[in-house]
């Protein structure tokens, strides 16, 4: 996967909006023509065909590092790193497993985004744990939340509250706190000019709008999920597979009465099928996540 040839990088010499026009100009790949070009990977490791999908996915990749503005990093590296991820998402897509690629290359693609975002911001060195991921980047909304926004150590009481909120102990809130404070790269420091329209790095800290990284650890567990409803589809036959996809994996589902008319079967001898694709998914899901020591809760 090192030979990506031509491949767009975006930087602060081209400019973005540059960079995103010419990405623009790859196309964007049918159903059965992407099937073809991962299969040619797969089966014979194609490096065009691998590039083919790279490049018509590359407009994916920059939606969505643009959700990630905010965290005081240059977009040009951010789209970047997207696409490392996107490039991972590559190499390891299985079309045989009845999804698009973009579904499952999002995943990857927000991972190495986050990531990068963590591997940047020295003072999170030893934030390595999914509850410390998640402390960094909801420890000023944390605060926010309860009123506790003044300089140096806060109250115990407030320390105690965040604590329970974002699962993790007191001491680990006070040092986050304090190393978020501290002088050494601190996100108080002041970005632009002093005045009533300045602002500090902190507050760059989370993006309103996109707020892609509320929950960093619940994000772990849905890529896991993901990864591992992925593979537990092979348990299906080709019916259950398309009646489950079209009910429940889908933002638009599906009626019964649309799929009775598609398979000529009545309408509850659709929901019967659903319901037992539904549990035999559950149970591999289970059984795969056994396997592989993958601890995910219930739900």
């Amino acid at each position: 996967m090192n030979d990506f040839r031509n491949l767009p990088a975006p930087s602060p010499e081209q400019g973005l909006n540059r960079y995103l026009q010419e990405i623009r100009k790859f196309p964007m790949l049918e159903p059965e023509e992407e099937y073809m070009l991962a299969k040619r990977w797969v089966d014979h490791q194609d490096t065009d065909a691998a590039h083919q999908l790279v490049t018509s996915h590359l407009r994916l990749a920059a939606k969505i590092a643009m959700g990630y503005r905010g965290y005081g990093l240059p977009q040009a590296e951010v789209i970047s790193e997207a696409n490392v991820g996107l490039m991972q998402a590559v190499k390891r897509f299985d079309p045989d497993k009845g999804f698009r690629l973009a579904t499952y290359a999002m995943w990857w693609i927000r991972a190495s985004i986050q990531e990068y975002i963590l591997r940047s911001w020295s003072l999170v060195k030893l934030g390595t744990t999914s509850a410390q991921k998640k402390l960094f980047f909801n420890l000023r909304k944390a605060k926010s939340k309860i009123g506790a926004l003044e300089e140096g150590d806060m109250r115990p009481e407030n320390v105690a509250q965040i604590a329970q909120d974002l699962n993790v102990s007191e001491k680990e809130v006070i040092a986050m706190n304090r190393r978020m404070s501290g002088s050494d790269a601190s996100l108080n420091a002041t970005v632009g000019s002093e005045g009533e329209g300045s602002t500090s790095w902190q507050d760059w800290l989370e993006d309103e709008d996109a707020n892609q990284a509320e929950d960093y650890a619940e994000r772990d567990e849905l890529r896991i999920r993901h990864e591992l409803l992925v593979e537990a589809l092979d348990v299906l036959n080709d019916r259950e597979k398309d009646i489950l996809t079209q009910r429940r994996l889908q933002d638009d589902p599906v009626t019964l009465e649309e799929l009775s008319g598609q398979y000529n079967v009545s309408r509850e001898r659709i929901r019967q099928i659903e319901v037992r694709a539904f549990e035999k998914l559950q149970d591999r899901m289970r059984t795969l996540a056994r396997e592989k020591g993958i601890t995910v809760p219930a739900g």
